[in-house]
């Protein structure tokens, strides 16, 4: 995951990036998390030449995000590269967490 900061509004530039070992045989990839209302079809990542996934999106900063990917609509994968993990108010798992 890469963060940056904008001088010109009170926003980060977050990218998420899904690994291609943890993408190999997908099909598609969906970032789905609070900030687009866990909206399992919202946030569509694009595939990279070496087979992982990332998409780019600005958020407000001073704020925590959780965050989960949706690999081919059935598999969710935490982000490997999380600032860190909470535990999920849906079933017995973790969320990703992004802290801004």
């Amino acid at each position: 995951m890469k963060k940056r900061i904008l001088k010109s509004k009170p926003v980060c530039k977050v990218t998420f990036e899904l690994p291609s070992e943890a993408a190999a045989t997908a099909t598609s990839v969906y970032l789905v998390g609070d900030f687009n209302d866990w909206d399992t079809g919202g946030t569509q990542m694009k595939r990279r030449k070496d087979g992982s996934f990332s998409v780019t999106l600005d958020l407000d900063c001073d704020r925590e995000y959780q965050y989960k990917y949706l690999i081919d609509s059935e598999t969710w994968e935490n982000d490997w590269a999380a600032d860190k993990y909470a535990p999920s108010p849906v079933g017995d798992g973790e969320n990703s967490v992004v802290v801004l």
